[in-house]
């Protein structure tokens, strides 16, 4: 199985993380989302050996989609410290998933931004994902 068939719960968590800073904020590209999620897969790649990952430069939206993305991966992977008080509130919390898995969720994201940038534009992968997202 791929990451999407077994994993499309947390794929769709982060999305409609992305989705969220897109709508409030309209400018926000596809190389802004790219950035921040390139920066979160460092960030969990270098937590096995404890090692700090230093974070990306990123713009003020780019910053606001790592920031908002972070808090949805950390309640994936179960960690309550960290998640927003709003994803507490959402009601019992989904089995947490590895650090293995939440890496695979975020490289799977980062080539559909990249898929769909190439094929559209600036804005082609959050326009495409906005339609599936409520």
């Amino acid at each position: 199985m791929n990451v999407e068939e077994e994993h499309l719960d947390v794929l769709q968590n982060i999305e409609f993380a992305i989705v969220g800073v897109f709508r409030r904020e309209p400018m926000l590209v596809d190389f802004d989302v790219e950035n921040a999620v390139n920066g979160l897969i460092v960030h969990y790649q270098a937590q096995p050996q404890n090692r700090e990952a230093r974070l990306p430069k990123l713009n003020e939206r780019a910053k606001e989609v790592y920031d908002l993305v972070e808090a949805m991966c950390e309640w994936r992977l179960g960690n309550e410290a960290l998640a927003s008080a709003d994803m507490k509130a959402r009601g019992p919390r989904p089995e947490p998933v590895t650090l293995d898995v939440m890496v695979a969720c975020l490289k799977r994201i980062r080539k559909s931004v990249q898929k769909w940038n190439k094929q559209g534009g600036r804005q082609d992968y959050l326009t495409f994902i906005q339609r599936f997202i409520f």
